[in-house]
């Protein structure tokens, strides 16, 4: 750990077992980590909706180490702030047709970077609101029923100044926007030090999912609620989505991953896993099969989600994981940060995972996501173009 970021650096050869049960009986899931990329300390988002800004930050900060650049902490509230303003501008244009709250997509982090630049945590903490940690509640709300009022026309048309009451309320809240600040005994502007400081080039990412019901190796609008930008996908398929992300850690860069997190796999609190569980049973003995049909309903499922240690998970095919889209069992809950590879004792790989929760878990807020659930689960990716294998990178003619 180096500096006030921790910084977890990459060490050659690096493996280390982790044991993670329930309880002394569990025989736990034990983790040999095979890869990790540098990257800075769990952040909190706390009581806010803004998973996708600090997954985006904490994605920045690493690419910004894998360039050989400085540890940075950068503030998630100044893209916050900012997309809050273009998101109710659109909200009324489009006469409140559209989502408005705190969510928000992967490429929202790139449109921020290059429309209004990046600051640092130093520059703008957005809290101005007497607490210690982020809390958007009262906020999210007050803005949605400011935008419907104006939607709503009382006035039989749309006021000239709407949208500067609303502007002022989000800066009363998160604070005014910084044209200007010192950094390190310079002074820059948040286009400067997302350029010059930060060296992020927004045309060097992309975002990739992999549907069926739009044609592979072009992009798409994702349908989901979120991508109020209506910001473009390469599509492909679902293990050419997987290769994407393996090669990604494998070489060196992390991966910002969007996912459903609502399933009972997703046991990171208690666990400090996601998994897909194999619910055929067909590994049953003949008297495990006995017992487990006469339990009752609420102790099947008790005894199912138990993850006591590895067991065996569902094998994803295309077919299942559009089937669970179109169904909306999976959606688009949460952003958060690949940051390694490992796997488990019975060789199964698994990816290490940075949450924005804090220390929430036992693992001090990361936590482990298997291959199926990666399959079953991603909405998207967004990665730097160069680490996807070239064979992709030539049919996505990027």
């Amino acid at each position: 750990m180096i500096g006030k970021g921790l910084i977890l650096m990459l060490i050659a050869g690096l493996s280390v077992t982790i044991l993670y049960g329930g309880n002394k009986n569990d025989e736990g899931y034990k983790f040999e980590l095979i890869k990790e990329i540098p990257h800075t300390a769990v952040k909190n988002q706390s009581q806010t909706g803004t998973c996708w800004s600090f997954a985006g930050m904490s994605f920045f900060e690493s690419e910004m180490l894998r360039l050989g650049k400085p540890e940075v902490d950068l503030s998630e509230m100044f893209e916050v702030n900012h997309c809050y303003r273009d998101k109710a501008e659109k909200y009324v244009r489009m006469q409140g047709k559209i989502n408005f709250g705190p969510g928000g997509e992967l490429y929202d982090d790139l449109y921020i970077a290059e429309n209004y630049g990046l600051v640092p945590e130093s520059a703008y903490h957005g809290i101005k609101y007497n607490e210690e940690k982020h809390n958007h509640g009262e906020m999210d709300e007050v803005l949605l029923k400011m935008v419907e009022a104006v939607v709503a026309e009382k006035n039989k048309k749309v006021s000239t100044v709407w949208n500067s009451a609303v502007n002022k309320t989000i800066d009363s809240y998160l604070g005014e926007l910084p044209e200007k600040f010192e950094y390190q005994g310079k002074t820059y502007t948040p286009k400067t030090f997302a350029s010059d400081y930060c060296g992020i080039n927004t045309s060097d990412y992309v975002q990739i999912t992999s549907f069926t019901h739009h044609p592979y190796y072009q992009t798409f609008g994702l349908e989901v609620s979120d991508n109020w930008l209506w910001s473009q996908f390469y599509n492909v398929p679902l293990d050419e989505l997987q290769e994407i992300v393996d090669y990604s850690l494998t070489n060196g860069f992390s991966v910002l991953w969007a996912a459903d997190v609502s399933d009972k796999g997703f046991a990171t609190t208690q666990k400090g896993i996601a998994v897909v569980p194999d619910k055929t049973l067909k590994n049953m003995a003949g008297s495990e099969l006995a017992k487990w049909d006469s339990l009752s309903e609420k102790d099947k499922e008790a005894s199912y989600y138990k993850f006591d240690k590895p067991s065996g998970e569902r094998k994803i095919t295309q077919e299942i994981r559009q089937a669970a889209f179109d169904n909306l069992e999976t959606t688009d809950d949460h952003a958060m940060h690949l940051i390694g590879l490992a796997r488990d004792q019975n060789g199964t790989l698994y990816y290490k995972v940075k949450n924005s929760w804090g220390s929430y878990n036992q693992l001090k807020g990361y936590f482990y996501a298997s291959q199926p659930y990666l399959r079953y689960k991603t909405t998207a990716i967004l990665v730097n173009k160069a680490s996807i294998p070239e064979t992709i990178r030539k049919k996505l003619k990027l």
